[in-house]
Order: C-alpha cells, then sequence, then structure tokens
C-alpha cells in the first residue's frame, strides 16, 4: 500500500480522468506537430499539382528546374512528415491512445512498403504514399481523445448537478 502525501494529491486532483496536466500537454504538442505533417502533405500535393502542370506546357518542357520541383519536392516533403509520425506513434503508444498492434500496422506496413520500394523498384512513390494515411490516422485518434475527454468533462458536470 502506498501513500501519498500533499503534492501528489494536488497533482492528482488537477488529472483529467487519470491523465496527468503533463501528459495532456504532451499529447496536445504531438497533435500539435501532427497537424504541420498534414500540412507538408497538403504542401507535397498542391506542389505536385503546380509543378507538374506547369512542366506539362510545351513553353517548358525543357525547363530542368520544373521537372526537379515536380518530381523531388513531394518526396521531400512527404519524406519530412516520416520523423513526425514517429514520434507521433510514440506518444499515441505510450498513453495507449490507439490498439498498439494499429500502431504497428500503420508503421510497419509504412516503413516496409518504403523500404521494398527503395530496394527493388528504385522509386518511392507507393512507400511514401503510405505515409500519408499515417497521419491522418493519427489526426483522427487526437481527435478521439480530446473528444473524449470533453464528453467526461460534460459528463462530470452534469453529475455534479
Amino acid at each position: 500500500m502506498t501513500m501519498t502525501n500533499a503534492p501528489d494529491q494536488a497533482l492528482q486532483n488537477k488529472s483529467q480522468h487519470g491523465f496527468a496536466p503533463l501528459a495532456i500537454a504532451r499529447i496536445k504538442g504531438a497533435q500539435r506537430v501532427n497537424q504541420i505533417a498534414i500540412y507538408l502533405i497538403y504542401a507535397a500535393i498542391l506542389a505536385f499539382v503546380i509543378f507538374g502542370t506547369i512542366a506539362s506546357i510545351k513553353a517548358f518542357h525543357d525547363n530542368q528546374l520544373l521537372y526537379q520541383l515536380f518530381y523531388n519536392l513531394p518526396y521531400a516533403l512527404v519524406a519530412l512528415t516520416i520523423p513526425i509520425t514517429i514520434y507521433d506513434a510514440l506518444v499515441i503508444y505510450r498513453y495507449r491512445l490507439n490498439q498498439p498492434s494499429m500502431i504497428a500496422m500503420s508503421i510497419g506496413v509504412s516503413t516496409l512498403i518504403l523500404i521494398g520500394e527503395l530496394l527493388f523498384s528504385n522509386t518511392a512513390w507507393l512507400g511514401l504514399s503510405c505515409w500519408l494515411g499515417v497521419a491522418f490516422l493519427f489526426k483522427v485518434t487526437f481527435k478521439r481523445f480530446f473528444n473524449f475527454l470533453e464528453m467526461q468533462e460534460d459528463v462530470d458536470i452534469i453529475e455534479e448537478t
């Protein structure tokens, strides 16, 4: 049997349904970082469309810079989301916001396809496209968690009255 002292009790009173304030802050931070990953994905799609359209115009067929922007910039932007989504996966796993098997499957399948594509077909488009879905999966996970906390606060308010 453990004894709690006054500061520990104060921290427990400030917790939200078993989540310490520091944990909530860390989860909110991961949610903000995940939103950056989603913005990078949108930027990659926009870059692909814009530079691909411009590069397809006959006057720009020989422009090497436009071709490189069309071909490499979307890859680079999506690749920047990989460390972000791995961080989010660790936070989600740490606080059990989703089933561990879902986290492992989303990260594992995306990694295997990316490495397989790079090793055997000399391209990364399919593997990087898998990473697009991971960021959106985590967005839904964070949203569900904060909706749950909000719903629990509403239940607590009703019970107090």
